[in-house]
């Protein structure tokens, strides 16, 4: 069983890169330090890329979910500035 509770959620599956990471990083912009963000994004290059760039930004990914439909869900931590 997960010790965390999603705060917030972010589809971002009507997008396309860039505008993915755009969406998920105002997504997290809202958020509190400390909160969590599921995020819902498409395979292939959103799956591969939003993990690598919201941990470069200093988040903490918690989990990657493959929910069988050809999307994902993304549970990131919010880091403080």
């Amino acid at each position: 069983m997960d010790d965390f509770e999603i705060d917030e959620t972010a589809d971002i599956t009507d997008a396309v890169c860039p505008l993915t990471f755009v969406k998920a990083k105002v997504a997290l912009e809202e958020l509190d330090d400390g909160q969590i963000l599921s995020i819902r994004l498409n395979d292939g290059e959103p799956v591969q890329n939003i993990p690598r760039s919201v941990k470069e930004e200093g988040h903490q990914i918690l989990k990657l979910l493959d929910n069988g439909d050809g999307t994902y869900n993304l549970i990131v931590r919010k880091a403080g500035d």
